[in-house]
């Protein structure tokens, strides 16, 4: 009479599987929280003041019409973190100080060409923009950046886009930026990574 060797037991396996299985769901629920986790408060860049820009309540920019631009750690640790603050920078002072050469020179070609001199001064005559805060800066197809930004817009309600009429709008949209002549350049945007509510 021969002995067969008894079954293997069955708790033998259950251990190493639910080790198995509950390392996966903690990875998991850590790489959630990474990818969806709001960003950090914003930081002041180098050399700049740590109070508030110059606004109120109502998003009332500073009279000299200078902006801004708070950055996230996220948006700051990206190695052209600079590049896109500086344009940000200038793009939004350029729309304020209601100085369209000094817009050209902020926005890609494809752009400027979309928005001639006259239409971009009957568009942008009310309009200021205040709380710019950069939150994140991510790779684009073909050697671009895509730069998620938000930000505080006040107009008169003629200027406010016809889908939503308001005088003080917050926007949260994705600019795409192309190096162009030597620099990023703010690219045209399609609209459908916009965000907005009103103040």
């Amino acid at each position: 009479m021969s002995v067969h060797p008894a079954p293997p037991s069955r708790q033998r396996w259950l251990i190493p599987v639910l080790v198995v299985v509950l390392s996966i769901t903690v990875a998991g629920g850590l790489l959630a929280r990474e990818l969806y986790r709001r960003p950090e408060s914003p930081r002041p860049a180098d050399g700049e003041s740590t109070s508030a820009p110059a606004t109120t309540s109502g998003g009332v920019p500073d009279k000299s019409g200078a902006v801004h631009v708070g950055v996230t750690p996220d948006a700051e640790s990206h190695p052209q973190d600079e590049a896109v603050r500086t344009v940000l920078k200038a793009y939004f002072e350029a729309l304020n100080k209601k100085d369209y050469d000094a817009w050209t020179e902020t926005v890609s070609d494809a752009r400027r060409s979309k928005t001639p001199e006259s239409d971009w001064h009957r568009n942008f005559q009310s309009t200021k923009d205040v709380d710019i805060l950069l939150y994140r800066i991510e790779p684009g197809a073909q050697g671009t950046l895509r730069a998620l930004v938000g930000f505080t817009s006040t107009q008169s309600i003629k200027e406010a886009p016809v889908d939503f009429p308001h005088e003080c709008i917050r926007w949260r949209l994705v600019l795409p930026m192309k190096y162009e002549h030597g620099s990023y350049r703010i690219d045209t945007v399609d609209g459908t990574a916009t965000e907005h509510d009103q103040c």
